[in-house]
């Protein structure tokens, strides 16, 4: 796995964390997996936070006898450097080449492209 690239697991944990305010208290953490009807084991929670200490996506907080677990990184932000890393080691930075995997594979409608050129035109205009 590339710089702070996080499993599945761990990226569930993450979005979690994002949606509470990007801070959650480990409680709270397993009050909106079991509403995901996730069924992890107290360890198994512990284990993926710890990683994602170690890979400097999270942090925690001493709040009296409990850890609030925050997030050292957003949403958007880790979105955007996994976009790089996946557009970097698959398509060797050719975003072109992705846009017409895309394409060819009817992953993007021509509705998403009409959206996406009129996004384009209006950041042109802001970078003029």
């Amino acid at each position: 796995m590339g710089e702070g690239q996080v499993s599945n697991s761990e990226y569930v944990l993450m979005k979690i964390i994002w949606a509470n305010q990007n801070k959650a208290f480990y409680s709270e953490i397993v009050e909106a997996l079991e509403k995901e009807n996730f069924t992890w084991k107290k360890n198994t929670i512990l284990t993926f936070l710890a990683r994602l200490v170690e890979k400097k996506v999270l942090a925690t907080n001493k709040v009296g006898r409990k850890n609030e677990y925050y997030a050292l990184v957003s949403e958007e932000e880790y979105i955007a450097r996994q976009t790089k890393s996946f557009v970097g080691r698959v398509y060797e930075g050719n975003v072109k080449g992705l846009v017409s995997t895309l394409i060819q594979q009817d992953l993007i409608s021509s509705n998403d492209l009409d959206e996406l050129q009129s996004f384009w035109e209006q950041r042109k205009k802001i970078d003029e």
